[in-house]
């Protein structure tokens, strides 16, 4: 289920709303659009990170930025549900009989390594597929991230190619007075221009995607480990307190509050029968 990262839309309305309340306190806002500074910046940078990227790359900068405002949801209760329903059933009926589970599995990691268990792969075998792919994964939320750490270490540097351009337009017109005002201004915006995208835009939305990646990872690393302790036939209640392992204390107080929302509503339902 995907779900709309609130903080990130509100990060950058906030932060973009305090900076034009701050220029407008200070003057009027348009004294601070300066088309050639921008086009300077984010043409400049533009052009360098094209320069630094294939286009396979570069195309997944829409499909990147879109997961950091909107992503799929990861119920770490559901997961521990799930497997601790896997575990009871393998100890019952044996392993083969959870291939009528892999049609309710939507992640096709988790399905992928339980049709592995299933199929008798050798431990070590799914370990090494599945540490590849994970592997693989990270590979890929390490471009993305270098993408928007690449593009905002570009933007500050022709912020200085602008303020530079923009002094030598004021120098060469020091016999015009009209022409100073605009030369200074293209030379200090650009600079301001560059700062506030690199701060405000690319370097947060790659730190943003190194957050995610970690707590993918750590899902997959869970996952994988959950897999091999279903595969020995591990006791439920322990599998249960393995994969706690791998949980944030606030992720571990949401499974304790749903552990003991269901033992309310089995014990409920005892009295009722």
């Amino acid at each position: 289920m995907k779900k709309t990262d609130q903080l990130s839309i509100v990060g950058i309305i906030l932060g973009i709303t305090l900076v034009l309340f701050g220029i407008s306190i200070q003057g009027e806002l348009i004294a601070y659009w300066n088309a050639p500074g921008i086009l300077i910046v984010v043409g400049g940078s533009l052009g360098a990170m094209l320069l630094s990227f294939r286009m396979s790359e570069i195309k997944e900068i829409i499909k990147v930025t879109r997961q950091v405002f909107s992503r799929e949801d990861e119920d770490v209760v559901a997961l521990n549900d799930k497997f601790f329903y896997l575990a009871q059933k393998a100890r019952r009926e044996g392993l083969l009989v959870l291939e009528d589970e892999l049609d309710e599995i939507d992640d096709p990691f988790f399905r992928s390594g339980l049709q592995m268990v299933i199929d008798g792969f050798e431990p070590e075998n799914i370990r090494q597929i599945l540490n590849t792919e994970i592997a693989s994964v990270e590979e890929r939320h390490n471009l993305g991230q270098s993408i928007f750490r690449t593009w905002g270490s570009y933007t500050p540097a022709f912020g200085m190619v602008g303020t530079l351009i923009g002094l030598v337009a004021m120098l060469a017109e020091l016999d015009d007075p009209d022409a100073i005002g605009p030369g200074m201004a293209t030379a200090l915006l650009t600079t301001f221009y560059g700062l506030l995208l690199a701060n405000l835009v690319f370097l947060p939305i790659a730190t943003k995607l190194e957050i995610y990646s970690n707590d993918e990872i750590k899902r997959k690393e869970a996952i994988l480990e959950s897999l091999l302790a279903l595969q020995s036939g591990i006791n439920p209640r322990l599998l249960q307190e393995h994969l706690k392992a791998y949980l944030s204390p606030a992720e571990k107080e949401e499974m304790e509050k749903e552990k003991e929302r269901q033992e309310r509503e089995g014990d409920e339902e005892e009295v009722t029968l």
